[in-house]
């Protein structure tokens, strides 16, 4: 007999989660979710990590969700003291149907002004497409899907399975093209790429191009995250119902080891998903979006320039003392409180210079980029 699902309303104290500084993926600083656990109950899903989740038994992050009921009260009082920046925020899985509560959180954003992320497998975030463009109007929005594979796919099937209640890909698609044409920026987010199921280039490419065709303009992509007892769930799932497969992940996630977007292999399926990208016009890369009058507006597109540039040279595998040079140069000017733009036409290149993490070489790159963007 199916098992049923439980809802779980609670008071939580807080609800957003700071960081301190943008991520360099989807540019997020704050998080704010209104439930724990989720009803699509996808196997390979990272959030069964006992660092995520409420659960001992990892099967009932499917069928337990726990209900964060005064979500949009804690959150209006939150952004009420946060500095303004974009928020990962929002979750459509089936309850959100009966108590809307990413929705009224979308409201308190409007409220106050803030941008929002949102990754999404499911088409009901179109009851509230309006809602989000007020929010792009004012702010900025952004919407990924989380898609994995088309149905065009020879592992359709297996990947629906392993979603489980996660509406097909078809679906998804369907809604980005109408988020897209709202106005409103869209993309892919082809995360986890699972080995030998949807890391194929035909199935890549397949992504990648209905993506374009559906006003999509980037495709974020990386690997799975499996570690503690969502390691030991998803390796027992494959056990029992694609044991074929079991040696391909043994070999890719070992003992000890969490993450598999690393080494050669993946570099090589990151480049050809790049190659894929720019034969259908979109990019690998998500544009930040920054608000419009943010006296810091070229602080944080130099600071996604030099990601996109981390991000370059790990897949061309330079030397980590280059990579990490230009990442603690981002983060510096990701800190700043002043605007570099500013700084520079007070104090020149040399103003540059004192800026913690740049040193003479970078100063130069970050003045040629200033000069760019007058």
């Amino acid at each position: 007999m199916p098992r049923k699902t439980e809802f779980i309303s609670y008071k939580p104290k807080t609800i957003l989660n700071k960081n301190k500084r943008a991520d360099h993926w989807f540019w997020t600083r704050y998080s704010a979710y209104p439930y724990l656990g989720c009803q699509h109950g996808c196997e390979f899903c990272y959030c069964r990590e006992q660092k995520f989740s409420p659960y001992d038994d990892a099967d009932d992050f499917a069928y337990k969700i726990k209900v964060k009921e005064n979500a949009p009260e804690l959150l209006r009082k939150a952004l009420f003291r946060a500095k303004t920046d974009l928020i990962f925020i929002g979750d459509y899985q089936p309850a959100e149907r009966k108590f809307e509560l990413s929705r009224k959180m979308l409201e308190v954003c409007r409220e106050r002004n803030f941008p929002v992320f949102i990754l999404e497998r499911s088409p009901l975030i179109l009851r509230d497409i309006e809602l989000l463009q007020d929010i792009e109007s004012r702010a900025r929005a952004v919407v990924a899907f989380s898609i994995i594979h088309t149905k065009n796919s020879p592992n359709y099937e297996k990947i629906n399975r392993i979603e489980r209640l996660a509406p097909p890909p078809e679906k998804r698609f369907e809604a980005m093209e109408k988020i897209a044409s709202a106005g409103i920026m869209t993309g892919t987010s082809m995360m986890p790429l699972l080995p030998e199921l949807c890391d194929d280039d035909a199935n890549l490419e397949d992504i990648i191009r209905q993506t374009a065709d559906s006003g999509g303009r980037f495709v974020l992509a990386s690997g799975l995250t499996l570690s503690d007892q969502q390691r030991a769930y998803f390796f027992n799932y494959l056990a029992e119902r694609e044991p074929q497969l079991l040696s391909a992940y043994e070999e890719c996630y070992p003992r000890g080891k969490s993450y598999g977007a690393v080494g050669d292999k993946w570099c090589r399926t990151a480049l050809k998903i790049r190659e894929f990208c720019e034969k259908h016009g979109i990019s690998d890369r998500m544009p930040r979006p920054i608000i419009d009058g943010d006296k810091r507006a070229k602080n944080k597109r130099i600071v996604e320039i030099f990601a996109n540039k981390v991000y370059n040279m790990e897949l061309e595998r330079v030397s980590k003392n280059q990579i990490w040079a230009y990442r603690k140069a981002a983060w510096a000017i990701e800190d700043m409180e002043q605007d570099i733009a500013l700084l520079y036409r007070m104090m020149g290149i040399k103003g540059l210079e004192k800026v913690p993490d740049i040193g003479k070489s970078l100063a130069k790159e970050v003045e040629l980029l200033l000069i760019e963007m007058v």
